[in-house]
């Protein structure tokens, strides 16, 4: 049984269940009406689905990159050691049409099949992720910075109790002034997630890169050289940096100072703090320290909703 959870990587998906969870509670709970998944047995369909098609994915990946893993990781290869690479194929098959017929049941309710895009465009991505787009100069990061955003996006896309509340003027606070739109948060987060996701793909073929190397793939390390890959990896990093020190300067104009406090604190100070740490060695035990960094600094940013939604509902 733990095989089979390290080969979905458990804890990864936890993250996405915890970051779903936290945006539905507190970006759309309160927009919520009598259509899409506005009860907590439509989002757990809608994130139950967003996991299965995550969990595909690994599988299929892992598939793919057993010989690469031999190199970079032997220690860690599951397929074939413990699990058969037959029984694997069945369960990414399995876990897929898991996947869709979930979404499917909630598209099906509301009537809206053409929902299901992002499911089929997750599973489409993941697919050639694996087979062709990891190898490319890039294509792959993008890719997963994508898939990575969309796990929040497809909040909004089955709910249209919150896109109806878009075009309406956000409620005033207890100050008389607007509360924050909350297609502004979807935005936000969906940025932040991109952006540092790119930044960690990156970093992690830096790590990988003897292995990729031996299998003829062409990441940026490999094409560009690993300092001009740190290089790049940082140029991402001030620019989260920048956007996120405007966010903050917008949040103090709205009665949301904690939430900005919050931001530059644990957000903006990390990443500045990341970008100076990632050239400090060129070994591969370093760039796995600054991936795990990434992620912590992105559990901060999950957090910070829970920060949003308790200043929402004192300044309301």
């Amino acid at each position: 049984m733990m095989n089979w959870l390290r080969l979905i990587r458990y804890k990864n998906l936890l993250i996405v269940f915890l970051t779903q969870l936290l945006v539905w509670y507190c970006l759309i709970y309160d927009s919520r009406n009598t259509w899409g998944i506005y009860r907590m047995v439509d989002f757990l369909f809608i994130s139950g689905s967003t996991i299965l098609i995550a969990a595909a994915g690994y599988i299929i990946n892992d598939y793919f990159d057993i010989k690469i893993d031999i190199i970079n990781r032997p220690e860690k290869v599951i397929l074939e050691k413990r699990i058969p690479l037959r029984t694997a194929i069945i369960a990414h098959v399995v876990l897929n049409i898991a996947g869709l017929a979930l979404a499917g049941g909630i598209a099906f309710n509301s009537h809206h099949f053409e929902w299901m895009w992002v499911q089929c465009l997750s599973i489409i991505l993941l697919w050639f992720y694996s087979t062709h787009f990891k190898r490319q100069y890039m294509t792959g990061n993008l890719v997963i910075a994508l898939l990575t955003a969309l796990t929040v996006i497809v909040l909004l896309v089955y709910e249209p109790a919150l896109r109806m509340h878009f075009p309406t003027p956000p409620p005033m606070t207890s100050f008389l002034m607007p509360a924050i739109d909350p297609q502004w948060m979807f935005a936000g987060f969906a940025f932040f997630a991109f952006m540092l996701t790119w930044m960690r793909e990156i970093v992690k073929d830096m790590e990988d890169y003897k292995g990729d190397a031996a299998e003829g793939c062409m990441t940026m390390p490999i094409k560009k050289g690993l300092q001009f890959s740190a290089r790049f990896a940082q140029t991402l990093g001030v620019t989260t940096v920048i956007a996120l020190a405007i966010i903050t300067y917008y949040l103090s104009k709205h009665y949301y100072s904690y939430l900005g406090y919050y931001t530059l604190l644990f957000i903006v100070a990390p990443i500045l703090w990341w970008c100076i740490y990632l050239s400090r060695k060129n070994t591969i035990p370093h760039y796995h320290s600054a991936s795990k960094w990434l992620k912590f600094i992105m559990l901060a940013g999950i957090a910070s909703l829970i920060v949003y939604n308790f200043t929402t509902q004192n300044i309301q």
